[in-house]
């Protein structure tokens, strides 16, 4: 890749989109920040020149929308490097309580969108980038891991997202010289902990005050939740993003860390658990 390179960045209202698109920016690099709302960064539209940072109206959930800023980002920059597809939503709810509209309004940004946003990626290191290729920065969560109670549909969408990018791995031809990176940051300081669309419980659920979900909930509004600094957290990933060591997963915080482990250990006791079970199954 060039000494600077073109960033492709989705969610960047705020958070940690909008701070990725400022560090990338404050590295040198170039920068098409991509959100559903533009004039929520247009203090970066001043600040910074149109070679350096395209500003694009783009919902990640209408196909036709990420094709179209794609298809813009190369005629303004020539190519795509990076693409930090970030861009996501999230419903704290008892997975049975959920209403079916919201539980698919959730699939069709963090899995459908974030699929759009891939196959247009793919196309554009393969195509268009050949023979230097691309990187792709899926965004990912600790919860893509293991779930947590009340996020049971973030928790479905984020593990959908990951199994649909882990298995686009084992299919590329390496000649293309694509590499993938699923970040799975823990809590950091960010508007999505606050901008998180909390239900009312199911009535069944709230007369147990001790119950895992209602005491998530309460964690949640009265900011209870451990967080870390975004602005640390998007200059170490700038960091894997010029790293030439090959890396899947990376659980990013100390909570990450924590639930990598004991998904780890779930999965293994399931494994020793199920040899019995499994024996004399052949034909």
């Amino acid at each position: 890749m060039a000494s600077s390179r073109t960033w492709f960045i989705t969610g960047s209202s705020s958070g940690l989109g909008r701070q990725m698109v400022e560090t990338a920016l404050v590295n040198g690099e170039r920068v098409v920040a991509t959100l559903r709302t533009p004039e929520a960064i247009s203090d970066l539209g001043a600040k910074y020149t149109e070679d350096q940072l395209l500003i694009l109206k783009l919902d990640v959930s209408k196909r036709d929308e990420v094709v179209s800023a794609f298809e813009s980002a190369k005629e303004a920059f020539g190519r795509v490097d990076i693409v930090f597809n970030n861009a996501g939503s999230g419903i704290v709810d008892e997975v049975e309580n959920t209403p079916e509209e919201l539980a698919r309004w959730q699939f069709e940004v963090n899995f459908w969108g974030a699929w759009y946003v891939t196959v247009e990626a793919m196309k554009c290191f393969r195509e268009t980038n050949t023979p230097i290729g691309g990187k792709l920065m899926h965004m990912s969560s600790m919860h893509g891991v293991n779930t947590f109670p009340e996020g049971g549909w973030y928790c479905a969408t984020k593990f959908a997202a990951q199994a649909m990018v882990e298995s686009l791995t084992k299919e590329l031809d390496p000649a293309w010289n694509i590499k993938i990176v699923v970040l799975c940051p823990g809590f950091f300081k960010t508007p999505m902990v606050t901008n998180t669309h909390i239900l009312e419980p199911l009535p069944a659920y709230a007369v147990n005050p001790q119950l895992p979900t209602i005491l998530g909930r309460k964690a949640l509004r009265e900011g209870q939740v451990p967080t870390g600094d975004p602005v640390k957290l998007m200059n170490r990933i700038f960091e894997l993003s010029k790293t030439d060591e090959h890396l899947f997963h990376v659980p990013l915080g100390v909570d990450a860390i924590g639930l990598f482990e004991a998904r780890a250990k779930t999965l293994g006791c399931a494994a020793v658990g199920g040899v019995k079970w499994s024996e004399d199954l052949a034909f």
